[in-house]
This record gives C-alpha cells, sequence and structure tokens, in this order.
C-alpha cells in the first residue's frame, strides 16, 4: 500500500522518523493563518501571491519558497492508497489543514484515497499541550493507534465550505456560518479554530482586532520584552497557533501606532 504523511511543519517531522510507522512524508510549511489567500488553492495566481507576500513579508526568496513550500506540495498529486493528516487544534493548523483538504479535493481523480486525521486538542500528561512538535516518537504513534479518524464524503463538505468562509474573512458571514452549522464531522477542533479567527477578524472602537488588544493587554500589564509578551500570549491564547514571527507582524502594527515600545 501506497501511504503518504502530511505533517504539520518540521519540528514533528524530526520525531517522525523515530515513530517506524511505514510512508513517505510531506512536511507543510505554509501559514495559511496570515496573508492573502483565495478559494481557487490549485491556481498559479494563489501560489504568486503567496510567494510575493512570504517573500516581502519574512525575507525569503521566491526560488527557496519554491522549493520548500510549493514544490513538495507535488505529492497530493500521487496516486497514494491512503493520506493521513497530522494537523493540530489551533488556528494556525485548522487553516493549514483545510487548505490540504482542497487541495486534495482538487487534486484526486475517479479514485481518490483514504484520508485520515490525526488532530489532538490534548495528550496526556502535558498541561499546557501547544502541539505534536512537543512529542517523541512513541507518543506520536500512541496519537496513530488511539484517535485516528477517516474522512469521510460529510467531512469534505464541511471542510469546503469553512475554506470557502475561511478566504472570504466576512465577519458577518462567517459568523452567521459558525453559528448555524450544526455538523463538524470529525472535525470537532475547526469550530473553537473558526471563532477565534472571527475575534481576530472583529475591530474594536480604537481600532484594534483581537489579537492586537490582547498583546496590547499584556504590554500594559507589565510583560515589555518581546519574549515574555510571547510567553504570556502563548499561555493563555494557544487557540491561535501562532509563532514570534507572526506575532511580530501584530507587534509592530500596535508600535507603528505609538501603543507600545519594544
Amino acid at each position: 500500500m501506497n501511504i503518504l504523511h502530511v505533517l504539520n511543519g518540521d519540528s514533528t517531522a524530526h520525531s517522525f522518523r523515530d515513530t517506524g510507522l511505514e510512508g513517505d512524508v510531506l512536511v507543510w510549511r505554509e501559514i495559511f493563518s496570515q496573508g492573502p489567500l483565495s478559494e481557487d488553492i490549485d491556481s498559479g495566481d494563489f501560489w504568486e501571491a503567496r510567494s510575493k507576500w512570504i517573500c516581502e513579508t519574512f525575507g525569503e526568496k521566491a526560488a527557496e519558497y519554491s522549493k520548500t513550500v510549493v514544490n513538495p506540495l507535488e505529492k497530493l498529486k500521487e496516486p497514494y492508497d491512503e493520506v493521513n493528516l497530522w494537523f493540530e487544534f489551533d488556528l494556525h493548523c485548522q487553516a493549514n489543514l483545510l487548505g490540504v483538504l482542497a487541495l486534495l479535493t482538487q487534486n484526486t481523480d475517479l479514485s481518490p484515497p483514504d484520508v485520515y486525521l490525526i488532530c489532538p486538542g490534548d495528550f496526556p500528561g502535558k498541561t499546557n499541550f501547544r502541539g505534536m512538535g512537543e512529542l517523541n516518537g512513541e507518543e506520536l504513534v500512541s496519537l496513530y493507534d488511539s484517535i485516528r479518524v477517516q474522512l469521510g464524503e460529510p467531512d469534505f463538505s464541511v471542510a469546503a465550505e469553512a475554506w470557502k468562509q475561511y478566504v472570504r474573512s466576512d465577519t458577518g458571514a462567517l459568523e452567521k456560518w459558525i453559528n448555524e452549522n450544526n455538523f463538524w464531522g470529525a472535525l470537532q477542533l475547526l469550530k473553537p479554530a473558526l471563532e477565534a479567527h472571527l475575534r481576530r477578524l472583529v475591530v474594536n472602537a480604537d481600532g484594534l482586532n483581537g489579537v492586537e488588544q490582547r498583546l496590547l493587554d499584556i504590554y500594559r500589564n507589565g510583560a515589555t520584552t518581546r519574549l515574555a509578551i510571547y510567553q504570556q500570549f502563548w499561555d493563555t491564547d494557544k487557540i491561535y497557533g501562532m509563532g514570534d514571527l507572526e506575532l511580530d507582524l501584530y507587534l509592530e502594527r500596535l508600535k507603528e501606532q505609538e501603543l507600545i515600545n519594544l
């Protein structure tokens, strides 16, 4: 059987080598929780826009982006019998998961692979579990054995609608869909992630979205270094799954408004 494992980043990939699980590996390195998106994920325009934004925002080179991010995605077009998706509960991972599912939907032929999801919201013995990068090979295998679930057509339908709503970033439409959708299937952790995204879309009377206001509150409560702000945000708002580079995007906006001084 031809098996593909799609992993949610290099930190998980490092431990995955010790699992002994059969199959090829694709490391997902995009961050669909930030930057421009459009519904047609399989178009050249989509990836050109992503490349331009990533390169301008993080100082990457277009050739390196193609090599490390885009080119590996060709594996999703190969005739695998089984695809295992390793993604977590937070918005960062759930947005990427929606992208992967959209690509699988557009790339598969009349004989699509069996698709399984391994998506932990917590892990026994880890009180502040933030992701599978914290786990060793044996612990990853325990997730594979205990929580792996096969995705069916209803799950793909939910994911397709969620992807459409997510990329549109229409606050009213997204809130309405979240509140009215009564079926989440195997994607039970998608709803709280989208609710977090909704808080990020809503702008308050001071012109700040939910993440910016939270970071400002942390700063005003005495965390006046980037590291201290990162740590407090990660402790209380891990639902976003943001790393320091992503948080810096929001901190820079606050600096430009002269609301913080770092």
